[in-house]
């Protein structure tokens, strides 16, 4: 059992990582706070469009996307607006079959779709995410109120529009490449035995080598022999994997899904116990009303968790994502705000000092 007691911040694919972690190993991840996600972009190439108009990403103080656009505000207080269609000549290739918006196999999930401004929409999926959304409404953290019909039927809405484009993508993807492995609908069984007999090189030729890896880190974090590395672009393989080891084909969330984390996409959301809308009663910085920092303060003010999880900028690379562990809250506070890009997420879980199971 570990000694950490981790909650993570992620979007639906590291939120999947994180769960299949959590099925297979001993993992130190004990909170997933899922946020939605419709995609994310190249950090390199959303530079590259930035030139376009004039832009550096030293220009920008914050980044939204709303209504069909990418909204930059400059620190010179201006706003820019880039189309939509525009940005997403540079969406990363696996976002396009990726059908989870809203973090479906999290405790709690978190985004702005479907609530009024200044508000967040909240899934609460599990009884641990229950249990923790009423802690931090019974200490005050965060205020509640019901979704509206029409709201919660946007956010239905949205979520399966996303599925439906990204399965024509994927339709599409498999008629010239390679099956879209976690979508296919085997038994627990029938991964098992595939599980026993794939190792770097299928999820090299299965996942990386047709643009499926989301770059989470995962393989890296769980290879015994610290073999693996994982860069801006892929995973690589320094050596060669020890026998009858099978560690990163395993935790990839672009293999294989067990039978209980899957989502036969009839559920346009996924599986929850209660929809609300929530609104931060300490912090205001961040995105989507400050509710994921809110709810990370509660959890470690509150010991429920010896640490967070979270993606950072860099100080010198402006808007560059990296992860880190903490415990301290003004650092989680300074994180707040979504990033557009991604990272390896789960490289830092390397440094508290346990191995995988």
């Amino acid at each position: 059992m570990s000694e950490h007691r981790i909650a993570m911040v992620g979007t639906p694919c590291e939120i999947m990582a994180a769960s299949k972690l959590q099925y297979y190993t001993d993992s130190p991840i004990d909170v997933k706070l899922g946020l939605f996600c419709m995609e994310n972009f190249s950090y390199k190439y959303f530079g590259n469009l930035l030139k376009e108009y004039d832009l550096k990403m030293d220009d920008i103080e914050k980044f939204q996307i709303d209504k069909g656009f990418v909204f930059l505000l400059l620190k010179t207080k201006e706003t820019v607006k880039i189309p939509l269609s525009v940005a997403k000549r540079i969406i990363r290739k696996n976002c396009n079959i990726c059908v989870e918006l809203t973090s479906e196999t999290s405790d709690i999930s978190v985004g702005s779709i479907g609530s009024d401004d200044g508000w967040s929409t909240l899934i609460i999926r599990t009884e641990k995410g229950e249990e923790i959304v009423n802690g931090a409404l019974k200490q005050n953290y965060i205020e509640a109120k019901d979704l509206t019909e029409s709201q919660f039927k946007l956010l239905n809405r949205l979520a399966a529009n996303k599925i439906n484009r990204n399965l024509e993508s994927i339709e599409e993807r498999e008629f010239f490449a390679r099956p879209v492995l976690y979508q296919r609908a085997k038994s627990d069984d029938s991964i098992k035995k595939e599980i026993s007999e794939s190792e770097f090189l299928d999820l090299k030729s299965n996942v990386i080598d047709v643009g499926a890896c989301v770059l989470c880190g995962a393989c890296e974090y769980v290879c015994p022999d610290n073999l693996i590395t994982i860069d801006d672009t892929k995973p690589r393989m320094n050596g060669e994997c020890p026998n009858d080891c099978h560690a990163c084909f395993t935790v990839c969330p672009r293999t294989f899904i067990p039978e209980d984390l899957r989502n036969d996409n009839s559920k346009a959301i996924g599986e929850f116990i209660k929809v609300l809308s929530v609104k931060s009663v300490r912090h205001t910085q961040g995105q989507d009303g400050s509710i994921v920092t809110t709810l990370l303060d509660y959890l470690l003010t509150n010991d429920i968790v010896t640490e967070a999880l979270i993606v950072d900028k860099e100080d010198h690379l402006a808007w560059k994502p990296y992860a880190k562990i903490t415990k301290d809250i003004d650092e989680v506070v300074k994180s707040g705000g979504t990033k557009y890009s991604v990272c390896p997420v789960f490289k830092p879980l390397r440094n508290i000092g346990e191995g995988v199971n």
